[in-house]
């Protein structure tokens, strides 16, 4: 099972890669470290999700309407971004812009569409967040020389990727009892085999919104 784990992790990292290497990059302008790009603001959510939306970018979500809740906000229709865990404290630090703000997943007026990694949403965008979104290390310097890393926060449309079933290979299910997975017969064996592949089915749905960090993190 351990093998079948870190097999479907390496396919997830090289579709990551694929995506990031394959798309084009807006660079945030709305922060205010004095990078280039800046650390995230209001208005680069705004921008891509412009940009997705001239493209004719299908939403992954609708929206969620309002409920009387306390400290709760109605959500957008919307994109999916993923970005580093890194950022989470950035998030949480956006400052409004006119009627659009940063909304914390716990805010939402129903968790009931929520995914397990969603952050929270900006717009007509929903922050999903992993330790293995794409970070290029101290790939940016500002006018003093300081070094800061830079994040490939990657927006998806529905229509942009898509898993591709390979014809003649059904699946087959592995099992192998402990006294034929080892000789101290203490490990069963149990995989899943199926030929499956991944593909860009329309770029203009994608764009990585590159920015750096407002902040270090202290680690």
């Amino acid at each position: 099972m351990k093998q079948v784990i870190k097999s479907n992790r390496l396919e997830d990292l090289i579709l990551r890669d694929y995506i990031v290497s394959a798309a084009s990059d807006i660079n945030a302008g709305g922060g205010s470290n004095g990078f280039n790009p800046t650390n995230l603001g209001i208005s680069d959510f705004s921008l891509v999700a412009t940009t997705l939306d001239t493209n004719n970018a299908y939403k992954f979500m609708s929206g969620i309407e309002g409920m009387d809740r306390f400290g709760t906000g109605p959500i957008r229709s919307a994109y999916f971004m993923l970005s580093s865990t890194e950022l989470q404290s950035d998030f949480d630090a956006l400052t409004s812009v006119g009627t659009v703000s940063f909304l914390n997943q716990w805010n939402y007026p129903t968790n009931a569409s929520a995914l397990p990694s969603e952050f929270g949403s900006v717009g007509n965008i929903r922050i999903l967040t992993s330790s293995e979104a794409p970070v290029a290390r101290n790939a940016v310097a500002n006018s003093a020389g300081t070094l800061n890393d830079v994040y490939y926060n990657t927006v998806l449309g529905k229509q942009a990727i898509t898993h591709i079933n390979q014809d003649g290979f059904s699946m087959n299910l592995i099992y192998r009892d402990p006294y034929y997975s080892g000789m101290l017969a203490q490990n069963a064996t149990l995989a899943v085999k199926f030929a499956q592949a991944q593909a860009i089915t329309q770029d203009t749905a994608i764009r990585n919104l590159l920015s750096t960090r407002l902040s270090n993190l202290g680690v």
